[in-house]
């Protein structure tokens, strides 16, 4: 071969290596994280099980709050908590990034005062400098203060003295070596509806963070709203809104920090069951929306013992650290969560039937539920595939992937099933689509 052309086709191989580690890189980097709100950091019993078992379910982040109060104990004398270190310590060894809250006023400022005026804001700050410096190894996301709009989220003055205090902490955070995520807003589903959200984002609030955090909780909506199908239908409308008030119609980057679905008896619950199908099409759905980084529900325990509360019952595990459903179904979906892509050309949402697909280079699977009455639905398979249907029913998580045995039933080089769905996705193996056609 003439040495001027053997020279142009390794320049084009390297140019091509160079593409694919450059879209590896991005696609990790891009990566959805599976979070959990934990409520273990500021407590005194051990953790080590608890985490155990969120790395066995394949969670990839912890939130927890570091208390202003906690870490300046006396007006002008800082510190870490003990508590602290131990658990950061153990979030680490069991592969979990922790996102750590920032907030909630001290009693030496104005009696707990959010920090709107400059001596308060500037105790924050320094609260802010010192605390980030301490644990720069340590936590790799951190959000600036939590639900601020919850007391007043109308008033414009309210929104930005909180857009000011943003600018200013994510200064701090950011004289840091380390790289750090820094997420704001954690605004509750209130604020979403009010204009809070759209008010951060018109004052430029993301151009000195990493994405704007939501509290989208929907579980009490009386307005047909409390159900995933139109949780995600609401989500979309205020992506589009936020969408609107940036400089450049961009979309926005989202951190849902705290989000769930309570297993309790009584008003706005559902059994322990529906907790769990709500959680698995809630994170699915999450996937549907691209500028949706992550989600973290909330949360790990539930906080106590009366099964008519909901606020005692969003837990993945009861108090005793036993296992709840909800707990074994991300357990089961955190794979296909972490390894395939949403082909949003493929999937269809047609009246109550939810047919997603991922796939994840040529391996396609499609997640498949309903949210009306038990149906069955043709599915067609990504090439000629042999025996029968293998799918994970979240209905019965702890199974894995089973044999249906319902067979495939192929005709001139295509493959359909007939296949029963009902609230409970199905995530279906369709097989490997030829090289040419597969998602990169």
């Amino acid at each position: 071969m003439p040495i001027k052309r053997l020279t142009r086709l390794r320049r084009h191989c390297a140019f091509l290596l160079l593409g694919w580690f450059i879209s590896c890189s991005s696609m990790a980097d891009d990566t959805f994280i599976i979070g959990v709100d934990t409520h273990l950091m500021n407590k005194s019993t051990t953790s080590a099980k608890a985490l155990q078992l969120l790395e066995a379910a394949g969670v990839d982040s912890v939130r927890d709050d570091a208390y202003w109060s906690s870490a300046e104990p006396r007006r002008g004398l800082m510190r870490i908590e003990p508590a602290w270190q131990a658990y950061l310590s153990k979030a680490q060894e069991h592969h979990l990034r922790p996102l750590l809250v920032l907030g909630y006023g001290n009693p030496f400022y104005d009696n707990y005062a959010k920090p709107r005026k400059p001596n308060v804001r500037e105790a924050y700050g320094n609260y802010i400098s010192f605390v980030t410096r301490q644990l720069t190894d340590s936590v790799d996301f951190y959000e600036i203060w939590n639900e601020w709009d919850k007391e007043n989220p109308v008033d414009p003055a309210f929104a930005k003295d909180y857009s000011v205090l943003v600018e200013e902490a994510s200064r701090r955070i950011r004289s840091n070596q380390r790289p750090m995520v820094i997420l704001a807003g954690a605004v509750t589903s209130q604020g979403m509806d009010l204009g809070f959200a759209d008010r951060l984002v018109e004052s430029g609030i993301l151009n000195h963070v990493d994405g704007l955090s939501l509290h989208p909780y929907v579980h009490c909506r009386s307005d047909e709203r409390n159900t995933p199908e139109n949780w995600i239908a609401w989500l979309r409308r205020i992506n589009e809104d936020l969408k609107e008030k940036t400089k450049n119609k961009t979309d926005v980057p989202l951190y849902l920090t705290e989000m769930g679905w309570p297993s309790n008896t009584g008003r706005c619950g559902g059994d322990e069951k529906t907790q769990a199908a709500f959680l698995a099409r809630s994170f699915f759905l999450a996937q549907t929306m691209p500028n949706i980084k992550g989600m973290w529900w909330n949360g790990l325990l539930n906080d106590g013992p009366d099964d008519t509360d909901p606020e005692q019952n969003f837990g993945l595990l009861t108090q005793d650290l036993s296992i709840k459903q909800a707990y074994l179904t991300l357990k089961a979906i955190s794979p296909t969560l972490h390894q395939f892509r949403y082909d949003a050309e493929k999937s269809r949402e047609i009246d109550s039937q939810y047919l997603l697909r991922f796939a994840r280079g040529s391996d396609q699977v499609m997640v498949a539920w309903t949210a009306g009455l038990p149906r069955p639905i043709k599915v067609d398979a990504s090439s000629v595939l042999r025996g029968n249907v293998q799918y994970i029913d979240t209905r019965e998580p702890q199974n894995g992937q089973v044999d249906s045995g319902i067979p495939w039933n192929c005709n001139e080089g295509r493959c359909s099933a007939q296949v029963p769905i009902d609230e409970f996705p199905k995530i279906i193996s369709l097989g490997t689509r030829p090289a040419l056609f597969a998602l990169p």
